[in-house]
């Protein structure tokens, strides 16, 4: 209510009245150039913490097929973070049409064939009456807020929603996209609702909460209902399965935001070696560039105590980032509905100015709690002193967004040599 619907509302109207996709364009035309960059940065920047854990969760699931003890070994995830993430970075130098049909295959093999299961077997759980974890009943239905750590969950859940806005900045490779990409954010975010809830109470539901493993949780839930249905047989096909669901969607994950910064760069905004795109279309040194960037990222993992820490405090700080970065967008739709004139025949909010301001609100609303209990780590996860995880939490935000600056000054400097070299011509005289 707070976040995800009206990031996909937002979105759609944006989307289907600026013929340019994506959050750089948007915000440009909004609040200029500087700003726009400073939004896709953010977009971006988040997504070079954010694959360390989305990772770890593939190596966590896999070592299932192994070594169930290997998804708290560090030296382990590590490894296998850095060989998929440059696996897959090769892959999208391919060219999008390649990833697409592979983030579509992964999406209905490894995404709903492992939901619809999960789903199915909560459902055979309950009608048999078998004992639950959680038990919702009227008094505990609604979370209890005087609980801190029920409000710090809101980072994990904020997570699990971001990226609405993804999918725009491919708006020159689909056909009728201001009929499609509405039409499509509709239907992602029912499936992205019943999914996610479903998919989660049936975890709460039958693992205890204290054994709960942020890593591996998911395949830790398949283990536990595959056996007490005898049906262990089947936790390596649910394993392939979820590995193969993970990676598709890091396939659009790594080339999307990229698409966003290749715009800004070409705008002047970086050196001109990163606006350089290969023969199939794709920012070749930016998507290597990142690579490098995941590689130094994921060795977080080495230095936090433990593995539920590490992971938590990378997936807080790439919300943190994200969170940022929507605040921006929704000022950037009302400023646009005030600056332009949007068509009739295409997708706008409901309700004139009210709706609009009401939904960006909403998600106003959302973003900024969010950005407030990000600071506050949760007590059921060790992270040693509360000292060094607010000093490596803030020193994180502060070191991702101070490259900003920088480019910044590359812009204007480019700007003021370029001027310099252009042939000094005598004035005119005006004419009326």
């Amino acid at each position: 209510i707070v976040f995800l619907i009206p990031t996909a509302l937002v979105s759609a109207e944006l989307d289907a009245n600026i013929d340019d996709g994506g959050i750089y364009q948007w915000s440009r035309r909004a609040f200029g150039e500087r700003i726009g960059f400073l939004t896709v940065w953010l977009q971006w920047i988040n997504n070079i913490i954010w694959f360390p854990t989305i990772l770890s969760f593939i190596a966590g699931t896999a070592a299932y097929l192994i070594d169930p003890a290997l998804a708290q070994n560090k030296f382990y995830l590590v490894s296998v973070i850095l060989i998929t993430f440059w696996s897959l970075t090769l892959l999208n130098l391919k060219g999008i049409r390649l990833s697409s049909k592979l983030t579509s295959f992964c999406a209905i093999s490894g995404l709903l064939v492992p939901m619809a299961a999960i789903i199915g077997m909560l459902v055979a759980w309950l009608i048999m009456g078998k004992p639950l974890q959680i038990h919702l009943t009227a008094s505990n239905m609604l979370p209890n807020w005087n609980h801190m750590d029920n409000w710090i969950a809101l980072t994990a859940i904020m997570a699990g929603f971001l990226g609405m806005e993804l999918a725009t900045v491919h708006i020159k490779d689909v056909k009728k996209p201001q009929k499609t990409f509405p039409k499509a954010l509709v239907i992602s975010t029912a499936i992205i609702l019943f999914t996610m809830i479903l998919g989660s109470l049936a975890i709460a539901f039958v693992v205890p909460y204290n054994q709960i493993n942020l890593v591996n949780g998911t395949i830790q839930t398949f283990t536990f209902f595959l056996d007490a249905f005898h049906l262990s047989w089947l936790t390596p096909i649910f394993t392939f399965l979820l590995v193969i669901g993970s990676l598709g969607g890091i396939v659009s994950w790594i080339v999307s935001p990229i698409k966003g910064l290749s715009q800004a760069a070409e705008r002047g905004f970086m050196p001109p070696v990163f606006e350089k795109l290969n023969k199939h279309g794709m920012p070749q040194n930016l998507l290597l560039t990142q690579a490098i960037l995941v590689s130094i990222v994921c060795m977080a993992f080495l230095f936090l105590p433990s593995i539920n820490a590490s992971y938590w405090l990378l997936t807080a700080l790439s919300t943190q980032l994200y969170m940022f970065m929507y605040v921006l967008m929704f000022c950037s739709a009302l400023r646009l509905r005030k600056k332009m004139t949007y068509s009739e025949n295409t997708f706008v909010i409901p309700g004139k100015k009210f709706g609009l301001w009401a939904i960006c609100l909403l998600g106003l609303i959302g973003c900024s709690i969010t950005i407030f209990v990000g600071f506050i780590p949760p007590s059921g996860i060790y992270i040693g002193s509360y000292f060094y995880y607010e000093m490596f939490f803030c020193s994180g935000m502060i070191g991702m967004v101070l490259p900003v600056g920088f480019f910044y000054w590359y812009q204007a400097s480019r700007k003021t040599r370029l001027l310099a070299s252009k042939p000094q011509t005598l004035e005119q005289p005006e004419v009326a």
